[in-house]
């Protein structure tokens, strides 16, 4: 970290932000940038515009335009496995111009959008049906991770553009009640399952897929898993085994990591509750923030400075914590699609190298609507001792009518200010210090483009501390390593588990 850019902490450190505005009145202009309608407003945070110009210049130092072109250009940023990261292909528009290498990678993307759309189409027209001729009206998304909590995310988020055609459902949990829960007001003449998983042999996810085929066998024999099971996987023979038809199977790509693949045919679900053209619509939302993150220049470019500030608040300013709070019911899945985001990709103490990392890197998310969360924890974010920083999210329309958006916005402003500004009383119990680290992205209604705005602004914002701290943001061996040893553990009976597991095992042996 540059030596002078603890010196602007420690200058900055006893100075109040609402000292900031009332020294610069045109601190909201200098401290927020705009790209689309999403506009990202910096200006509580402490922070001017000297520590800005530094932290701009560690981002010129780690080469943060020659990482970015070489994610788009195709090459190896994911060091660790020898492989690229090209999620952003996934929504380029047909036509778009792609270097060379990357054209028979571009070829496939297309063909695949081509089959989920068309997949999608005789759904929705009942040109595909079930095993008893009848109109399929329920899909069950089988997965866990990437493979269920970004579709699960998106498909909450744009309940205003579903269909009506289908009604989609998540399973994860690998304790199996969330299917038992969910198949009991399910027919399964009418259901749909798809399985997502790149190798399929995620066990989670088995375990619920072999579920459902059972609860399908059950009830309408063998020979209709064929007609009401659909896969995302690269596993060919797995999927032969299970049974999965041939034109009900799409693919996935090692270069797309499972937190960045709700664009892919992973999306199918999505593409299920909202259509077609509304799921086109949230890939152009995404490229055209990818556009703005490769060619705009940092200090006017929205995802580098949100990148550049979460350095900022994480490694100077001490916040462990970050918050994601948004003013929209809508959006009540975010938070948790983020920290996979966030804290798989930066959850490193390595770098690219592998050397320990000098300083601190990912910060613990964890959120909730913000209207909420204004009766559980915003006493903390106000007046506790931990440092967290937050972003707001505030969407101008959307709400059930014009009077609760009046009360949202009144509300997300009101905290913000709080947060800000503080409150001195003579009662130390009601004292509020403010200056609390605190952005705000708003936005004027959260449709498919706006949401597709937002989680490639997440991404990239990733994307920029990854290079910050030279640790790669697409690999998780963290998560391989507890895999690999609930494989050895199965089954429980008749295994010696390692020695500091053996008092635990025996009293779970005695109690099953």
């Amino acid at each position: 970290m540059a030596e002078s850019l603890t010196g602007h902490a420690r200058r900055l450190a006893g100075k109040p932000v609402r000292e900031l505005f009332a020294a610069n009145p045109n601190r909201f202009k200098h401290f927020s940038r705009e790209f689309d309608g999403l506009l990202f407003d910096f200006s509580r945070e402490r922070l001017d515009v000297e520590a800005l110009a530094v932290l701009l210049l560690e981002a010129e130092q780690a080469q943060l335009r020659a990482r970015i072109e070489a994610m788009f250009d195709g090459g190896i940023v994911n060091v660790s496995e020898r492989r690229q990261a090209l999620h952003t292909l996934l929504r380029a528009p047909a036509g778009a111009a792609v270097p060379p290498r990357l054209v028979p990678l571009e070829g496939a993307v297309r063909a695949m959008r081509a089959r989920c759309a068309a997949f999608v189409r005789n759904i929705h027209t009942a040109k595909r049906r079930s095993r008893t001729g009848a109109r399929f009206t329920d899909v069950v998304n089988i997965g866990i991770g990437g493979s269920d909590l970004g579709p699960a995310m998106a498909v909450a988020a744009l309940r205003p553009y579903h269909t009506g055609h289908v009604r989609c459902h998540f399973v994860s949990n690998v304790d199996g009640t969330q299917f038992t829960d969910l198949v009991g007001d399910l027919d399964p003449a009418r259901t749909l399952f798809i399985v997502c998983s790149k190798t399929f042999t995620t066990p989670e996810t088995l375990a619920n897929a072999r579920r459902a085929r059972a609860w399908v066998v059950e009830k309408l024999g063998e020979a209709a898993v064929r007609a009401h099971f659909a896969a995302v996987s690269t596993n060919a023979a797995a999927m032969d085994e299970f049974d999965v038809a041939a034109d009900a199977r799409f693919e996935m790509w090692d270069w797309v990591g499972g937190r960045y693949s709700l664009w892919s045919a992973v999306g199918l679900v999505i593409e299920l509750a909202i259509g077609t053209q509304n799921f086109e619509a949230l890939l152009a939302g995404a490229n055209a923030m990818d556009e703005h993150f490769r060619h705009a220049e940092p200090h006017e470019n929205l995802p580098v400075l949100a990148g550049l500030l979460a350095h900022w608040n994480r490694n100077v300013q001490g916040c462990a914590s970050h918050a994601v709070l948004p003013y929209t019911q809508r959006l009540a899945r975010l938070p948790a699609y983020l920290q996979q985001l966030e804290m798989e990709s930066l959850g490193k103490s390595v770098t690219q190298g592998g050397e320990e990392v000098i300083g601190d890197t990912g910060a613990v998310i964890f959120g909730e609507p913000a209207s909420n969360a204004q009766h559980s924890f915003f006493q903390l974010l106000h007046q506790g001792t931990a440092h967290v920083s937050a972003d707001l999210l505030l969407p101008l329309g959307g709400a059930a009518d014009a009077a609760a958006d009046e009360l949202v916005i009144a509300n997300c402003l009101a905290q913000a200010q709080a947060l800000m500004a503080g409150h001195e009383s003579g009662d130390p119990h009601r004292c509020h210090a403010g200056s609390r680290p605190v952005s705000l992205v708003v936005f004027p209604r959260l449709d498919p483009a706006m949401l597709g705005r937002l989680v490639a602004f997440y991404e990239h914002r990733v994307f920029v501390q990854s290079v910050l701290w030279d640790v790669n943001p697409f690999d998780q061996w963290g998560v391989e390593l507890g895999k690999k040893l609930c494989g050895a553990l199965l089954p429980l009976a008749g295994k010696t588990p390692p020695a500091e597991l053996s008092g635990l095992a025996g009293w779970i042996a005695r109690h099953r």
